[in-house]
């Protein structure tokens, strides 16, 4: 079993990355966030879960140990495969996934491509009690009222085509480097997390 690989990224697409690990490149598919920030000749450390099936041998791997272990909880749905979990674990974070579990809210499921309303509901019943509950409010954003701007860029950029783990991630991270001005200003906030994903790169990180 291959648990995890640690090497060079040979090449990058929207939904994989190569690894070269002893020579070897391990072909692996990754979120989009991961695809999105990997790095041709740049190491990069992935968790990794090995699907075996009749005729193939698929590598999935992901940035931590969470990610890959909400990604076995996912396959063990009804209904839901390998892709169709890498799915959800590129449109959503871990947090936001825990979150829609415990609020026995399916939505954000059925916006996730592949995922039709009666996966999405299996997925809020059958994930029930299995998940971490969402962690607590990142350092920095301690305000309701920062907590609400981070919420707008976020939904601002999920309108651009943004997924929403790629969205929330960059509204966070810029908000939590953004002076206390601009992180109290959607305008300021929004053109900063902007200019950090590059328009260049917003094919790749879609969901």
């Amino acid at each position: 079993m291959i648990s995890s690989l640690h090497g060079s990224v040979l090449s990058t697409g929207t939904d994989h990355v190569v690894v070269e690990v002893g020579g070897v490149g391990f072909f692996v598919f990754v979120p989009a966030d991961v695809a999105h920030t990997a790095r041709v000749g740049e190491n990069l450390r992935l968790h990794t879960s090995l699907i075996v099936r009749e005729d193939a041998l698929t590598l999935f791997g992901f940035a931590d140990r969470v990610e890959l272990d909400v990604f076995g909880q996912l396959l063990s749905v009804t209904g839901v495969g390998p892709k169709s979990a890498l799915g959800v674990l590129g449109h959503l974070t871990v947090d936001q996934i825990a979150a829609a579990v415990a609020d026995d809210d399916d939505a954000p499921f059925r916006r996730v491509s592949g995922i039709g309303p009666k996966t999405a509901k299996l997925i809020v019943v059958q994930l029930a009690g299995k998940l971490q509950p969402p962690s607590s409010t990142p350092s920095g954003r301690t305000g309701s009222a920062a907590d609400a701007v981070v919420a707008q860029v976020t939904a601002a950029l999920v309108g651009l085509g943004w997924s929403e783990k790629v969205a929330g991630e960059a509204a966070a991270e810029t908000a939590d480097a953004a002076s206390d001005a601009d992180r109290s200003s959607v305008p300021a906030l929004l053109r900063q997390a902007l200019a950090a994903l590059g328009p260049a790169k917003a094919g790749g990180a879609r969901g």
